[in-house]
């Protein structure tokens, strides 16, 4: 399966179908933002015990690594749209 790469300034301008399509399709998008980093996004799958998807997020090693590598990771704020755009503060 193909994985969807949309700028982030698509992701704003249609979030609610980017997100329904993510969740109804089960294909990742990765969301470019504008500093050059990437963002995934992943649609989980409805279970009927909740308990059940974290117990299985907490013992899966892949997921383990997922989060300690963002949290090793440096982090960078969003910058609000105003000072991304060109020309703002003109």
């Amino acid at each position: 399966m193909a994985i969807k790469t949309i700028p982030l300034s698509s992701l704003e301008a249609n979030l609610e179908a980017t997100l329904s399509e993510c969740a109804d399709s089960g294909q990742p998008v990765v969301v470019e933002l504008p500093d050059q980093r990437l963002l995934a996004i992943q649609a989980l799958e409805t279970a009927e015990d909740d308990s059940l998807l974290d117990d299985l997020l907490q013992s899966n090693p892949a997921f383990q690594a997922v989060v300690a590598r963002s949290k090793a990771s440096s982090r960078k704020p969003f910058a609000p749209a105003s000072e991304t755009s060109p020309g703002a503060g003109h």
